[in-house]
């Protein structure tokens, strides 16, 4: 199908697209990659007025290490995650996920940014942001501000970026290796249906456990990481804490995946993503 008709504007700076969305309020979207945006456009579910392309405002597409954190630009792309040097040492996590996304098309052109700010219930960056505990600087009218990951993602496709605001960078810590990130995809789309990231930090005997595909949004499985705190991880104790990865969730059902199955999964590939992180050091 066809948009129905809009303007293009694109800004040189971030000021300059902070001034075009207040102006155009409701009427502007901000268009990024472009995945999530022009698919919803050519099938109307999305009808802007004003289309804002800050794909070449500079300085939105670094990755660097700023006091102990690593911050990433929102519009760096899925492949510019694969392949930094900088997150393979100190944020492996990060580069695992991006390998998963789409194909090297999607990969060169979406942005970490457009994906999280979309948040679609069976994106990926979802849950490797909340197992890292990430933070989100938004820019806005108003001046900027910070958003932590467990605030971030609202509901489906809600995220807490609010109207005239921008994603302007994402930080999340250095981490050791022993980190993972497991999915289970709809062979079409390459989207989760149930997909599980693992940070663990062996020395203090904590895991963080987030998941994606199985709810409305994404969300970490705190029950989980209770059962784990302060345990060895044998395999035992991983079997048993996998169990309880939709506890107090209540698990999607479409035509890809029945909630039952989405459930059945969710503990298998969480699991999976512990015994895995667990043999990385």
């Amino acid at each position: 199908m066809i948009p129905a008709a809009f303007d293009y504007v694109r800004p040189a700076t971030l000021d300059e697209a902070l001034d075009v969305l207040a102006r155009h309020g409701d009427d502007a979207k901000v268009l990024a990659g472009g995945h999530s945006l022009i698919p919803a456009m050519k099938l109307r579910l999305a009808q802007p007025k004003v289309i804002v392309d800050i794909g070449r405002i500079g300085g939105l597409r670094s990755i660097s290490e700023q006091d102990g954190k690593i911050a990433i630009g929102a519009l760096a792309t899925h492949y510019d995650v694969e392949s930094s040097d900088l997150l393979g040492r100190s944020c492996p996590l990060l580069p695992e996920v991006a390998a998963r996304i789409g194909d090297v098309q999607v990969r060169n052109k979406g942005t970490i940014g457009g994906s999280c700010v979309h948040a679609d219930p069976a994106a990926d960056w979802p849950a490797a942001m909340l197992a890292l505990d990430a933070e989100f600087e938004l820019a806005g009218p108003r001046g900027g501000r910070i958003v932590a990951a467990k605030d971030f993602f609202v509901d489906m496709l809600t995220s807490a970026v609010e109207p005239g605001e921008i994603l302007k960078t994402l930080r999340v810590p250095v981490t050791a290796k022993s980190v993972a990130y497991v999915r289970f995809t709809q062979k079409a789309s390459g989207f989760a249906i149930a997909g599980v990231a693992v940070v663990l930090d062996t020395s203090r005997k904590v895991a963080a456990v987030a998941v994606t595909g199985v709810a409305p949004k994404p969300y970490r499985a705190a029950a989980v990481e209770s059962l784990l705190h302060g345990s060895e991880l044998s395999a035992a104790t991983i079997a048993a804490a996998a169990q309880k990865a939709v506890d107090g969730v209540d698990p999607l059902s479409d035509i890809h995946a029945s909630a039952e199955f989405r459930a059945h999964l969710a503990c298998v590939h969480a699991k999976r993503a512990l015994e895995l992180a667990a043999s990385r050091k």
